[in-house]
């Protein structure tokens, strides 16, 4: 792969912040589009994008209900009870001891729930594979309020810092590392820019083992030494060694240590009055519980780690690292996500123009399919996101089992924390209870129908094949209806199909789609998969001319066994004759009781 091509008329550090956006190669000047979102429960229409434009919301949270929220409650009370599936077998060991679940849509903070354990185990024995279970009496239960390790998403912070100061022109977003850094363009990454950093295409490794240096000196040494393991700009590598970097920088520039701006320009202004590097002692009963850290599957020797930071190399940078270190609970972390979805304010506070906030939730990683990425944010990523993954859905995960998922098209936010490596790190596996919970919180955004009270719904499972099959038309020359569609792309797709043998074989019907404000597109393969940007679209197309029996139709929805998205939602079917009559029209009952539907339902929702 090549390096992407630096974006065309990028704006100077002073006209960053001034209205002044790249998105694409293309200069954008003014208000971002899709501005302020509506007010009110969901407060973004379909389409929008709350959190851009000019006149950003202050929204604040308050605790309320799913109807207030604009959520189907029946959906949201099944996400406790996928989380809690995960503290049995998962499949061998649970995936956690506990966890606290967060939430919610606009200002409304529908769903706040602790399950589990805080604290459970007392170590881990290796030769069992199995926990040793601390005396009931001095276990912990998990309450909405407990602080969690964060691991990765500190990355989040880090990174809204370093937007602050691209926003504030002490820093610019394509300038050179060694611009700031000059040791740093040792071992040919003297290219590396911030942007790569933010975007993880530097070309580090994913980590080095920094807590075998024991000072600082020689920590920074490895760092300034290490080799990219690919040409900065030619691919995707996630790795902490860019927000080290990246920390290096935003001390250097403005003189404080990254704790001391983690508080000044992002927990004290929010009120986050339980975030922050090194927690105190005090806060030891409220943590919850790490690991049993010790060799071979740790690289030091600890112990049961508890209100310390678990990553080793973070440890042993003091507990302030850009990459991993800071601890929060998920009240929190809600107001950062209704922060950055209200555009950069919370009530009176304001920490980043929607400018800013837009280009954490840009992909600029578009030469690298599959690895979408804003400036800190992750984009687009179906396994954790789940079923609320859209491309701009925005968000970060954790290694000790936190999560972080913003969808800015329905204004939707998930916090998921739970101590996954409570007793040991190889018990956990995978991302399938944050999946879970992201299926369920996206199924409880309702989705309006387009035309009738009820349209057929493909459903969300895995692993499945439905069809929706209307009866034989004699004469049918066109079909038309209203469609909606969010699938996983390229691997779950919705096809239209015709039979001209009675049922025996099925062929493709290419149609054409058609949503408000935006030119037809043609699916010469019949097919739609992937992100149509949660609106209903009119489709049309032709039918082939009948063999010995009459045209049949059916759509053809299939799913793989990994992730899924939204579903798929066919309303107002019409068979129509070369005259425009309709032959079949689901709108009479007469006609819509001849439909057969195998794994699709009606719902209103």
């Amino acid at each position: 792969m090549t390096e992407r091509a630096r974006r065309d008329g990028w704006p100077s550090r002073r006209a960053f912040g001034g209205g002044v956006l790249a998105l694409g190669g293309a200069l954008m000047i003014g208000a971002v589009p899709g501005a302020a979102a509506a007010e009110g429960p969901g407060a973004a229409a379909e389409g929008r994008r709350p959190g851009a434009g000019s006149a950003a919301r202050r929204t604040t949270l308050r605790r309320g209900s799913a109807e207030r929220a604009g959520l189907l409650a029946p959906h949201l009370d099944g996400l406790v009870a996928e989380a809690e599936r995960f503290l049995g077998p998962s499949p061998t060991h649970p995936w956690y001891a506990g966890a606290v679940l967060l939430a919610g849509r606009g200002g409304t903070v529908a769903l706040h729930r602790a399950i589990g354990s805080a604290v459970r185990y007392a170590a881990y024995d290796e030769k069992t594979d199995t926990g040793v279970e601390l005396p009931p009496e001095r276990q912990a239960p998990m309450t909405e309020d407990t602080v969690f390790d964060l691991a990765s998403v500190s990355k989040l912070f880090t990174s809204v810092l370093a937007v602050q100061q691209i926003e504030r022109g002490a820093l610019e977003l394509e300038a050179k590392v060694t611009a700031y850094l000059p040791e740093f363009g040792g071992g040919g990454k003297q290219d590396v820019t911030v942007r790569q950093l933010l975007t993880h295409t530097s070309g580090f490794r994913s980590w080095i083992p920094l807590y075998r240096e024991p000072t600082r000196e020689g920590k920074l040494r490895l760092l300034w030494a290490e080799r990219p393991a690919n040409p900065p700009g030619t691919a995707y590598l996630y790795s902490d060694l860019n927000l080290i970097s990246l920390q290096l920088i935003l001390e250097g520039i403005t003189g404080l240590g990254l704790d001391a701006l983690l508080h000044d320009e992002i927990t004290a202004p929010l009120g986050m009055h339980r975030t922050r590097f090194n927690p105190p002692l005090s806060w030891r009963p409220e943590i919850a519980a790490t690991e049993d850290a010790r060799p071979p599957w740790s690289g030091l020797d600890r112990g049961m780690v508890h209100g310390e930071v678990h990553d080793e190399n973070a440890y042993s940078l003091g507990g302030v690292a850009g990459h991993a270190g800071i601890f929060s609970r998920a009240w929190d972390l809600a107001i950062l996500a209704r922060t950055l979805l209200n555009g950069g304010a919370y009530g009176r506070a304001r920490i980043l123009s929607p400018a800013s906030v837009e280009l954490m939730f840009t992909d600029f990683n578009t030469a690298f399919p599959g690895d979408e990425h804003g400036l800190g944010f992750e984009l687009y990523q179906h396994w954790y996101m789940g079923a609320m993954a859209t491309p701009r859905t925005a968000g970060h995960t954790g290694f000790t089992g936190t999560s972080l998922v913003l969808d800015p098209t329905t204004d939707a936010f998930l916090i998921v924390l739970g101590n996954s490596v409570h007793p040991v790190r190889s018990w956990r596996s995978g991302s399938a209870p944050r999946v879970a919970t992201a299926d369920r919180l996206a199924r409880a955004v309702p989705v309006r129908p387009a035309l009738g009270r009820t349209p057929w719904f493909s459903g969300m499972d895995s692993g499945t094949t439905g069809t929706l099959t209307l009866p034989p038309v004699p004469g049918a020359a066109r079909f038309a209806c209203a469609l909606w569609w969010d699938t996983e792309p390229g691997t779950d797709t919705a096809r239209l199909e015709a039979s001209r043998d009675g049922g025996s074989s099925w062929e493709p019907v290419p149609f054409v789609t058609e949503r408000p404000g935006e030119e037809p597109r043609r699916h010469p393969d019949g097919a739609v998969s992937g992100w149509s940007g949660r609106v209903w679209h009119r489709l049309t197309a032709e039918l082939p001319e009948p063999g010995p029996f009459p045209v049949r139709l059916r759509w053809r929805y299939t799913t793989d066994k990994r992730y899924v998205g939204r579903g798929v939602y066919v309303d107002g079917a019409r068979v129509l004759d070369a005259s425009g009559l309709p032959l079949f029209d689901e709108a009479r009952p007469a006609d819509a009781s001849r439909v057969e539907a195998v794994g699709w339902t009606r719902s209103a929702d």
